[in-house]
């Protein structure tokens, strides 16, 4: 946080960034001077000795930086440089913003939608990512206004957990940290789950390729070269290494990789080897170099998935509310699992200000959002029906789709495999960062530094990478961690203190009527049905 800049620049603060965390969109080595460092660090200081609000302390104009010293921080973990600008705000187009946005929002829930559409039933699943996705971005749109209709305050530096103190106090600045942190590590231990998937997968294949072994799964499955398998249908957990080999090879050297590369029991702990080391790392603003990898891999989903649809053909039969062998209803009880899953993939309400500060035009920032959350929604859309219409029911059954849609293929699949490749390298790249983000606000809030010593972040990272082993360990099911934390997370930013802080700041102003209340308080019990469900279904 830091202060007015000057007439010219009314609406920059001043923030430095170490010359290693910067990343320039043009490769460019950036640098920050040592005077422009030790300002910054003073500035900071006396920002703490009073609230944003509080004009007291409030640094004169001639001894910030030159505006070539100006740097913003987005949440993607990336330093930007701020050029010239005389409108008090950066330079990124609309359709960089708009790119922006979908690339950040776009996650790993998007590996469990066909899954949640299945829980929810294929019409009403369509139903409720329309639905989720219009309400969240309404809550979001709230979060964007919060600034403006706090009077006679200088809010342009402020971001949203600010506007939270501002209305609640220290519970709204606690409360937001607190939820904050369980999106985050929630993020964190399903990319644990994820990646010691993908790792397991990636070993799979490449052992079996490189010793030339033909390894068929224990599990039903479709024949052909497009195979698709039900994991879960031999019991109720997918299987871990139940498979029979055929080949030449030595028989004792394959049971020996099974005992050692398993799912659950090793492959979770080798990561700690590579991952923990990366965490305590001061700055891991070098991974932010790879952002670009989420985009490829979401890409790629959608070029894979088209291509197994157009293979597999559609396989649709409309049960309202009978269920048989193959299909299942549309409309089914267990559609919370879906709201869930989808408050955290419409999830962006705590970095929105920052995203879309940096819009060049500030007036087009509703039109933006609305176009960067349809876009996300059009994605969900096509990924979760197109995977669920292509699933090749009969032989198989719609409940054999997996809380990971990429379980329903073997390993020795080509286009999987790639896919696993992609996303445990962008994963391997981006859970740094996240640890980063984690260590900032937490240990920041805390001891008012966020590398205090080497023994508090190791502490801190071994809690965090302790909760993602057993997670991976003891309840691999990302669908259930995305829906649990995506719902927890979710009442606070989506549905609660949006709906609130709107409702207090009309009835400060004397606007607040009766419709706004009613629509907005159930607002709130809707997220509050959304989280109770989670627990009950």
């Amino acid at each position: 946080k830091g202060f007015p800049f000057s007439p010219l620049f009314p609406s920059f603060r001043p923030f430095h960034v170490e010359p290693t965390n910067i990343v320039s969109v043009n490769d460019d080595v950036q640098r920050v001077t040592d005077e422009a460092s030790a300002m910054n660090k003073r500035i900071h200081y006396y920002s703490r000795l009073t609230s944003p609000a509080d004009r007291a302390l409030v640094a004169p104009d001639h001894v910030l930086p030159a505006p070539d010293e100006i740097y913003v921080y987005s949440p993607l973990g990336t330093a930007f440089k701020v050029d010239s600008c005389t409108d008090g705000y950066g330079k990124n187009s609309s359709l960089v913003t708009i790119f922006m946005i979908w690339n950040t929002m776009m996650g790993t829930s998007i590996l469990s939608i066909p899954w949640g559409i299945k829980q929810a039933g294929f019409t009403s699943g369509i139903i409720l990512i329309l639905l989720m996705g219009i309400l969240t971005l309404y809550c979001c749109y709230r979060v964007v206004k919060s600034r403006q209709m706090i009077p006679l305050t200088d809010t342009s530096n402020w971001e949203f957990p600010d506007v939270c103190k501002y209305y609640f106090g220290s519970f709204g600045q606690w409360s937001s940290l607190l939820f904050s942190m369980v999106s985050l590590v929630g993020a964190m231990v399903v990319y644990w789950v994820l990646m010691s998937n993908f790792l397991f997968n990636t070993g799979k294949f490449i052992y079996n390729f490189v010793h030339d072994i033909n390894v068929t799964d224990i599990v039903p499955g479709t024949n052909g070269s497009n195979n698709v398998i039900c994991p879960s249908a031999a019991s109720g957990h997918p299987p871990q290494n139940r498979s029979v080999m055929f080949s030449s090879g030595n028989r004792t050297g394959f049971e020996l990789f099974e005992e050692w590369w398993d799912k659950s029991q090793t492959v979770p702990f080798y990561l700690i080897a590579v991952l923990l080391p990366l965490l305590n790392l001061k700055s891991p603003s070098f991974f932010a170099k790879f952002n670009v990898l989420g985009t490829v891999s979401v890409v790629y989903l959608v070029f894979m998935v088209t291509v197994k649809a157009a293979c597999l053909g559609i396989h649709l039969e409309f049960n309202w509310f009978i269920e048989n062998e193959f299909f299942i209803p549309e409309f089914r009880i267990l559609f919370p699992q879906l709201t869930g899953v989808l408050t955290l993939a419409f999830f962006i309400h705590n970095c929105v200000i920052t995203l879309l500060q940096n819009n060049r035009n500030q007036e087009n920032n509703v039109r933006d959002l609305s176009i960067a959350y349809f876009l996300v929604g059009l994605t969900y859309l096509y990924v979760g029906v197109i995977i669920f219409a292509s699933f090749p029911s009969p032989p198989l059954s719609k409940e054999c789709i997996e809380q990971n849609f990429l379980d329903n293929f073997p390993s020795d699949d080509i286009m999987s495999f790639i896919a696993r490749i992609f996303l445990l390298f962008q994963m391997m790249t981006v859970y740094p960062l996240l640890g980063y983000l984690a260590r900032v606000q937490l240990l920041r809030q805390f001891f008012g530094n966020a590398y205090p010593s080497l023994f508090h972040v190791l502490i801190l990272n071994l809690a965090i990478v302790g909760a993602g082993v057993a997670m991976a360990r003891f309840y691999p099911n990302i669908g259930g961690i995305i829906r649990y934390s995506g719902a927890t997370c979710g009442l606070a930013f989506v549905f609660v203190y949006p709906s609130l802080i709107y409702m207090i700041s009309l009835h400060r102003a004397g606007q607040l009527t009766w419709p706004t209340l009613i629509i907005h308080i159930f607002i709130i019990l809707l997220g509050l049905a959304n989280l109770i469900a989670q627990f009950l279904l």
